[in-house]
């Protein structure tokens, strides 16, 4: 007799990592390409439990901090915005049953009346305006403060009504409230991690050991650089999740990560290797989620450090790179080549860009005009994933047809993340996730002079003309006059290439075959709301 189970799952993961890895392998474990080692057995399946194994570790576990993909993925379970985006980048409500503009400058936002922190606390207006006055409080030095920067107050109307006035129009205040950043956090844990802050603990301390939210998932328990274990919400508002567990691994080599997908160590894997399409493809126990993205791979410059202050420098080491060489070479076509900052479903991105295309030879007398005859010695900075290196070879390769030699050098993704965020590099590879599907987020944590580190500008690049286009064009309610803004902006950037866009990536996943309405969000979120797995037995 055969038995069926029905599993139905939810979780999240972002495209970006950081963290500690696992503890090193042998060169040979790591790099098996079956994936048979002592940990990979073949183990039965728990149709009550799921596994996602992560390239990296979270850097945190509170949603006012923590922009990398590792962290995303797990505080999605665990926490909900007010608002979400579908597939299409359409909105719709979850925390809120209402989100409407009263006034150009007031928007007011109806909560649903049913919904609980994971620790009992009531979700309330009270409970948005101390999240969202404690992501802006300069003392908390929230990262991505930025995000909401524009509100000037916070308005409790009533217990379930809340009002948000900004410094000025804002026309995407609606999709920001859908990135993660606009997570919510129990009020009762951010005046424990206040508290903390007051005996002269780091501002997250608390949330971070213990983060507690809305989500479909509880926070249970994490091991550092190994999982992070939650569990079901029983008292969820929106259903519930059909596992009893789900485990985030921190799993830093790819062939590992395959490896156990093969075995059911892991029932989803992220950052898969275009490489390993094929292999996943050909097994009749795995299978491989491909979806469009909006967002961008991209090979950036340190605009403060010479030689690379001058656009001419530029110009010409973007001449040099065959974009169709590293999307075909290293990506094995699943991603689409890039001719400017913003992937083609994003609002306000150009599909009328004049790109810098490639030529050698023009790209050689360029570089001799800028006084650079005898050429450049730089470093390449990059995390050491297959495909980062892989593109940082191919690199190395076009730029020394010019002269340009670069020595690459390699370092785990978080310690990439921090230093190139600290301006300590010349070259170095990135990526940039345009969450809320617009252009403002595209464009100006990753351009505007006031967004330098951290918060994504990692080119360090300053252009007054840009800074203006993207300040007006936040403010612009019309959504025609905000794309001829912003169409204007991504010339200029084309133009002046502080980066060199690569490729809007094809977010890839690996699933066990019995893993069905999987999707991944244009933003790199892995969906698995609808998740259902069917375990047969016999």
């Amino acid at each position: 007799m055969k038995h069926w189970y029905l599993v139905a799952g939810a979780l999240a993961v972002l495209t970006g990592c950081a963290g500690n890895g696992e503890p090193p392998e042998s060169e040979e474990t790591a790099n098996a390409p079956d994936g048979n080692s002592p940990q990979n057995e073949e183990i039965d399946a728990d149709p009550d439990a799921l596994t996602v194994n992560m390239q990296s570790d979270v850097s945190s576990l509170d949603p006012h901090f923590g922009n990398d993909h590792a962290s995303l993925n797990v505080k999605r379970t665990i926490y909900d915005t007010l608002v979400r985006t579908d597939e299409d980048l359409d909105i719709h409500m979850s925390l809120a049953e209402s989100f409407e503009q009263e006034e150009p400058d007031v928007w007011e936002v109806s909560l649903r009346e049913d919904v609980t922190f994971h620790d009992g606390t009531e979700f309330n207006a009270d409970a948005v305006k101390v999240n969202v006055e404690r992501m802006l409080d300069e003392e908390t030095a929230s990262p991505v403060a930025f995000m909401f920067e524009m509100i000037e107050e916070v308005e409790v109307v009533d217990d379930y009504t809340v009002r948000f006035y900004t410094e000025y129009p804002f026309a995407p205040l609606k999709q920001h409230f859908a990135h993660p950043a606009g997570q919510m956090i129990s009020p009762a844990l951010i005046e424990e991690d206040q508290q903390a802050v007051e005996d002269g603990e780091q501002p997250g301390s608390v949330i971070n050991e213990n983060p507690v939210g809305t989500g479909f998932y509880k926070f249970d328990s994490q091991q550092a650089g190994e999982e992070i274990h939650l569990v079901k919400n029983d008292d969820y508002f929106d259903g519930e999740a059909g596992a009893d567990e789900l485990t985030f691994r921190i799993v830093p080599e790819d062939l590992t990560r395959v490896g156990e997908l093969e075995t059911d160590s892991a029932q989803i894997i992220g950052h898969l290797n275009p490489n390993d399409i094929s292999r996943l493809e050909e097994n009749e126990e795995t299978k491989v989620a491909r979806h469009d993205s909006a967002s961008l791979a991209y090979f950036g410059f340190n605009t403060e450090v010479e030689p690379f202050d001058d656009p001419d420098v530029r110009r010409a080491i973007a001449m040099a790179i065959n974009k169709d060489d590293i999307v075909e070479g290293v990506m094995g076509g699943a991603a689409l080549k890039a001719e400017g900052p913003l992937a083609p479903p994003v609002t306000g991105a150009s599909d009328n860009l004049d790109s810098i295309e490639e030529n050698v030879d023009e790209a050689r007398d360029l570089l001799a005009e800028a006084g650079y005859e005898d050429g450049i010695e730089a470093e390449l900075w990059t995390d050491d994933s297959r495909v980062r290196l892989d593109t940082a070879e191919l690199i190395q390769s076009h730029l020394a047809q010019i002269g340009v030699n670069v020595e690459i050098v390699s370092m785990e993704s978080g310690a990439h993340r921090e230093q190139v965020s600290e301006g300590e590099h010349e070259l170095f590879l990135g990526s940039w996730g345009t969450v809320t599907g617009d252009a403002d987020y595209g464009l100006y944590p990753v351009f505007h002079s006031d967004s330098h580190g951290m918060t994504g500008n990692r080119m360090f690049y300053s252009n007054e003309e840009v800074d203006a286009l993207l300040d007006a064009a936040r403010q612009k309610m019309d959504p025609d006059e905000r794309d001829e803004l912003y169409h204007e902006a991504q010339q200029i950037i084309v133009d002046e290439a502080p980066m060199v866009p690569l490729y809007h990536i094809e977010h890839l996943a690996g699933l066990r075959s019995d893993i069905e309405n999987f999707y991944i969000h244009p933003s790199s979120l892995y969906e698995m709301v609808d998740v259902t797995r069917t375990i047969e037995e016999e």
